[in-house]
């Protein structure tokens, strides 16, 4: 009894730790799938967050910042896109899976409800959609940025 005991609290330990370790793998900097930005997915609390790190066109015609110009509440317009924060309150639902929370479009100012599925290391597959109409909605599929050494 005590050895089946011992296996199945070691057996509980390493599946915490593995979902744990797949949890984790969600941080860092991924490169968008048009490769055009890069963002930074942190854990705040117990939330998923992602703000814009880099942008392969970070200027307008005039040479200044990008501007969040299509934002729907004027008063923000005026936000760089650099720093942006475009995704919010994503928690972690289990196997490389993260849902409930928003992501942000400043292409269009539109903000839709979101998923994030880690595939590998290196993959992660993230779904907008309107909030509501999962079938609504397309996948955008990013890379990990590593830097080189």
């Amino acid at each position: 009894m005590k050895k089946l005991t011992t296996i199945l609290a070691i057996l509980l330990i390493t599946s915490t730790a593995t979902a744990q370790a797949n949890e984790e793998m969600i941080i860092g900097v991924w490169t968008t799938g048009s490769g055009n930005a890069r963002i930074k997915i942190e854990k705040i609390g117990s939330k998923y967050y992602g703000k814009t790190v880099w942008l392969e066109k970070p200027t307008d015609a005039a040479g200044k910042p990008k501007l969040d110009t299509e934002n729907p509440d004027k008063a923000l317009q005026g936000t760089p896109r650099l720093g942006l924060r475009i995704m919010k309150d994503f928690l972690h639902d289990g196997a490389g899976a993260f849902s409930g929370g928003n992501i942000y479009d400043p292409e269009k100012g539109k903000t839709y409800c979101g998923k994030l599925s880690i595939k590998d290391a290196n993959t992660l597959v993230l779904r907008g959609y309107i909030c509501g109409f999962k079938m609504l909605g397309k996948n955008d599929t990013w890379k990990k940025y590593v830097t080189a050494k």
